[in-house]
């Protein structure tokens, strides 16, 4: 593919992902921003937008959240400011097709498309991140300095986080087409030489144990039914005591006993994930809909993430069974975020009801 520099994706995977960055020329000859500048600044007005303002001065680096109204953000002719606008695929078709490009990745880790605007030497200043990303140079040129982080001591009092001793051993200047994958953890810096420059970032979800685990236990808890005639705790044995505030050493093997068996049932501990990987972040909303027509296919929108395992199927955070035919049409919605109009139509009623259900809620539409 043109998009991995004449790699497949097997060979991208296996010689570059998480172990060592890769330089692509015109990965996307011919490209074009997802969006222009005037949308994108209408865009940082929005309250369900994330966005990001990065200015260095005389004094240092300042960094502020949106929305911004247009006075806020500084003048074209300006230089040394950026502003970055989080999760564009959620609002601009054309962002979201850019990251469906990167779908040889599972959908479990892909996150967003984030977009960086800067003026004439405008950026970030040097840092890692915590998570695989695709810089794609969509308009005008930036230069990156990257290199392996040994020192990841970081400048102190600042509003940004920027290594403090960053020692780049390659660089180059990306123009539109081009793009950079870096490995987690890899310091890069760059900078914008010359204005209207434009760099979209396909980032990659890299959740901390304590992260997804407080998560998941989360909603294995709130998923936890009692089954029918479940046991009391009982303790015939107990006798007499003198210290009543002291918690019965039998009730604690009851309740570690309890807490085991919970944690040991795995059918609810990947119901827990799914449910999980797909919920849609706090700022994304869905606009009500209707029923799919007959002789109509679906697509799932923009914002619905959606997976699957072995027994059930994951849609915004919520979980289905789904088994033989269904469990197929409905994995390769989740595979090809589509279904013809031939797919719906051999659905069983159950199927379709429900599919009719997400259509009403926003989550997908009809398709021609």
């Amino acid at each position: 593919m043109p998009l991995l520099g004449g790699l497949s994706p097997e060979q991208f995977m296996r010689q570059y992902w998480q172990k060592k960055p890769c330089l692509i020329r015109q990965a996307i000859p011919g490209v074009q921003p997802p969006i222009d500048r005037a949308a994108l600044f209408a865009l940082a007005e929005q309250d369900d937008v994330e966005s990001r303002l990065v200015r260095q001065g005389e004094t240092g680096w300042e960094l502020k959240h949106g929305p911004f109204t247009r006075r806020q953000i500084p003048g074209l002719a300006k230089p040394h400011w950026t502003l970055l606008v989080q999760g564009l695929d959620l609002h601009v078709p054309a962002a979201h097709a850019l990251l469906a490009q990167f779908r040889f990745v599972p959908e479990a880790r892909l996150d967003d498309l984030m977009i960086s605007y800067a003026s004439d030497q405008g950026g970030v200043g040097p840092h890692t991140d915590s998570y695989d990303v695709f810089l794609l140079q969509v308009s005008g040129k930036r230069r990156w300095r990257i290199g392996p982080v040994k020192d990841t001591a970081l400048v102190p009092d600042m509003p940004v986080k920027l290594l403090a001793n960053f020692q780049p051993d390659e660089e180059w200047v990306l123009e539109p087409g081009d793009m950079l994958y870096l490995p987690p953890r890899w310091g890069h810096d760059g900078i914008a030489e010359g204005p209207d420059c434009m760099t979209c970032s396909i980032g990659f979800r890299t959740p901390t144990p304590t992260e997804l685990a407080r998560e998941v236990l989360q909603r294995m808890v709130d998923n936890l039914q009692a089954p029918d005639k479940e046991p009391h705790y009982r303790d015939p044995a107990q006798s007499a005591t003198a210290t009543p505030g002291l918690i019965p050493e039998a009730l604690q093997v009851f309740t570690q006993k309890a807490v085991i068996k919970a944690l040991n049932d795995a059918r609810s501990l990947a119901s827990a994930l799914g449910e999980a990987l797909t919920e849609p972040k706090a700022i994304v909303w869905f606009e009500g809909g209707e029923p799919i027509p007959p002789g109509q296919g679906a697509r799932l929108d923009r914002r619905s993430r959606m997976m699957y395992d072995a027994e059930r199927i994951y849609i915004n955070g919520e979980s289905f069974r789904a088994s033989g035919k269904d469990a197929r049409l409905m994995h390769a919605l989740a595979d090809a975020r589509q279904l013809s109009a031939t797919e719906v139509k051999t659905l069983s009623r159950a199927a379709r009801a429900l599919l009719d259900e997400w259509a009403c809620d926003g989550w997908l539409h009809a398709a021609p």
